[in-house]
């Protein structure tokens, strides 16, 4: 698309020395001039071609001079139109008030048409770049837009509140997902699958951004639609049926590392299907912690046709069950340390997480610790909590 640039000049001979000096560029549809005698008229052939991008002006003029247009020219507030003053040889006040206006550069008179050509070329260059840095601008301020509904979308598919019921149950729940980027790969979920048991899992996609938050909707509402169901499956056989789906055309070769439970909440009996995930903790109600022992478990998406396994522990009234995501643990400050798991139980076992009563409390706990452990450090992952206090029935 051709660049349009505006001489305003009151010399008749002008125009002609233009047409017939960028002749090539004028054929190659790379320069198209508009003309105008005076800054009067400069200002309506403005107004008559909203492109216009480069003007070329002389500033000894009748009518309106070419500095009074200039400053006419700097109330339109365009970043993207510049200006090249002519003026005669010699006549350095008056240019050192153009460039002090805000004009991009100038030539004089008598005007070396090289160095015309050369200013102008030089001049379009710039307008290139700013244009190409406005576009850029433009699509990062779209695409932060349409990250900021994705996070929206994302965040909206996660608990908000916990459902009356399950207080009612003698269940104290509380999660948060704290993504590193706008969206991440973390999930969590939580619901009475009847009146005795409750779900609640934990999640954690491979990748970050948006490929693992579109992962992360799938891996939700597949689980959501899985342990919703009603149906006679046992929770190996329904955690099997996700890893089924999910593994099915996973051209991205992403996985899912998933902490999956059921809990009777009548009785406190947990059962539960580790599929690679950060081992819980459990908080008991004397105040010692554990660690849910790794018993083998393979992420999803690995193998469909993998045997899952069920095992199963028990929360006694007042215990309390940690499930978090690997962004807790993997957590660095500047120095490079690692927050660590040691550090987490240790946290939970004689830190102020053992002064946490509810469970919104031990998450709040928690992820101060590590906002004040990573410091000024970047948070490289996906922070993701899900704790419980089992009350008894």
């Amino acid at each position: 698309m051709a660049i349009r640039i505006l001489s305003v000049d009151d010399e008749q001979d002008m125009e002609m020395l233009i047409l017939q000096l960028f002749r090539k560029q004028i054929r190659d549809k790379k320069y198209e001039f508009v003309f105008a005698n005076n800054g009067i008229e400069a200002l309506e052939r403005l107004e008559e071609s909203g492109d216009i991008t480069l003007i070329l002006s002389d500033i000894n003029m009748p009518g309106m001079d070419g500095l009074t247009f200039l400053s006419k020219v700097n109330e339109r507030q365009n970043p993207l139109l510049k200006s090249i003053m002519v003026s005669a040889y010699g006549d350095m006040d008056n240019i050192r008030t153009a460039m002090n206006r805000g004009a991009f550069d100038f030539v004089t008179k008598p005007v070396n048409f090289e160095d015309l050509e050369i200013t102008i070329s030089k001049t379009v260059e710039h307008i290139e770049m700013l244009t190409s840095l406005e576009k850029g601008r433009e699509q990062l301020i779209a695409i932060q837009n349409d990250l900021s509904v994705a996070k929206e979308i994302q965040m909206s598919m996660l608990p908000k509140t916990v459902p009356a019921n399950i207080g009612k149950a003698g269940v104290d729940l509380h999660a948060f997902l704290q993504p590193a980027k706008v969206v991440g790969g973390d999930l969590y979920d939580y619901f009475m699958k009847d009146p005795d048991h409750l779900f609640f899992m934990i999640g954690d996609v491979s990748d970050k951004g948006v490929p693992a938050a579109l992962f992360m909707a799938i891996t939700k509402a597949i689980f959501k639609s899985q342990f919703s169901n009603r149906n006679g499956d046992s929770l190996i056989q329904k955690v099997k049926i996700v890893n089924e789906f999910l593994s099915e055309d996973n051209s991205s070769f992403m996985f899912v590392t998933a902490f999956v439970c059921l809990l009777n909440v009548r009785t406190g009996e947990l059962e539960y299907v580790d599929a690679g995930h950060e081992p819980p903790v459990i908080i008991r109600a004397n105040g010692e912690t554990e660690l849910v022992k790794k018993q083998g478990g393979m992420a999803l998406c690995f193998d469909p046709e993998f045997e899952f396994e069920s095992h199963t522990l028990q929360l006694n009234p007042g215990d309390k069950f940690v499930l978090y995501t690997d962004g807790v643990t993997d957590a660095n400050n500047i120095p490079g340390d690692r927050y660590g798991l040691h550090t987490l139980q240790e946290f939970f076992t004689t830190g102020s997480g053992s002064k946490s009563t509810t469970a919104k409390e031990m998450n709040e706990a928690t992820l101060t610790s590590l906002v004040e452990f990573i410091g000024p450090a970047t948070q490289f992952d996906d922070i993701t909590m899900l704790s419980l206090r089992y009350l008894g029935s």
